[in-house]
């Protein structure tokens, strides 16, 4: 049967998913694939996919730009207390390329006609920086964040699947801060960079068909990260939360290996967390990270036949 083996020696992003996903296939059908991402309709976001080196190893490395530009390097999450007042928590993920804050809900399927919202009907309640656009102090809420995956140019297995890995997200978050998932809304820009990474990642693993997806051990890393509001340990409480069940471990590197998007999409395709298993490999792609370390920051993906 067809497998696909996910090596997650330096934890996972969903850019670095999407990268090793993207690297899998022969040169002719890639830009093709890049060509369906950037037609899914997600407003103001491109993929933007180049080669990259780390420690000697090349591969595909993906970049989600907003109306031209990456995301920053943090984005608050915004708990609402009240109607017109909250508190933010800033949900902080270092040592990858995209520092996701990506936090949804999802009841039920996308019902066919819905209409996604665009980048002005996001929440407005937040903390804003000095200089930043009106538009990049948007929060988004849960329901705005379904209406979007619902609205994607895509079929139904893809909008169920994101809608789905945004409910693991969501839920993480919703227990890391003792509030109810609909008091939870974030930042504009993060939100669309997760929602982008999620929608990729569903995309090609729909348009791969795998009968089987096998996760390795995922490295969390180690050392605490630093936010707008205090320090935290690695893995963050939403991630720690999510990876519940799968087996984790650290190690010697002193940054945050594996995000909230990347762990609810593994444990969200995954049959089951171990070895490679026993197969017949067609193709290798490697996703990169922005982040250079010792190690080659990278995920690695296997696909292959392998026995029923």
């Amino acid at each position: 049967m067809k497998t696909l083996y996910f090596e997650c020696r330096m934890g996972a992003a969903g850019d670095m998913l999407t990268g090793a996903l993207i690297d899998l296939l022969p040169d002719g059908e890639r830009v093709e694939a890049v060509s369906a991402l950037n037609s899914l309709g997600i407003d103001g976001v491109k993929f933007a996919v180049e080669t990259a080196e780390k420690a000697g190893i090349h591969g595909t490395s993906v970049r989600v730009l907003i109306d031209g530009a990456e995301e920053a390097d943090w984005m608050p999450a915004h708990v609402h207390h009240h109607h017109d007042h909250g508190h933010s928590h800033d949900v902080c993920h270092e040592g990858q390329e995209h520092h996701h804050h990506d936090h949804g809900h999802s009841h039920d399927v996308c019902h066919e006609g819905q209409e996604h919202h665009h980048h002005d009907h996001g929440h407005g309640h937040g903390v804003c920086h000095e200089g930043q656009e009106h538009h990049h102090c948007v929060h988004r809420g849960m329901s705005e964040i379904e209406a979007i995956l619902c609205g994607l140019s895509a079929n139904e297995n893809v909008k169920n699947d994101a809608l789905a890995v945004y409910r693991l997200i969501a839920e993480a978050e919703s227990k890391a801060h003792q509030r109810p998932v609909s008091q939870v809304h974030f930042h504009e820009v993060g939100a669309l960079d997760a929602i982008a990474d999620i929608a990729a990642v569903c995309f090609l693993i729909d348009r791969m068909k795998p009968d089987e997806i096998v996760v390795s051990p995922v490295h969390v890393g180690s050392g605490v990260v630093r936010c707008a509001h205090g320090i935290l340990p690695v893995p963050a409480p939403a991630t720690a939360e999510i990876l519940r069940g799968v087996p984790t471990y650290g190690g010697r590197i002193a940054a945050e290996l594996c995000t909230p998007t990347g762990a609810a999409l593994l444990k969200y395709f995954a049959a089951r967390f171990g070895p490679q298993p026993l197969m017949t490999v067609g193709a290798i792609g490697y996703g990169m990270g922005k982040k250079d370390f010792e190690a080659a920051n990278c995920v690695r993906a296997f696909w292959g036949e392998s026995a029923s």
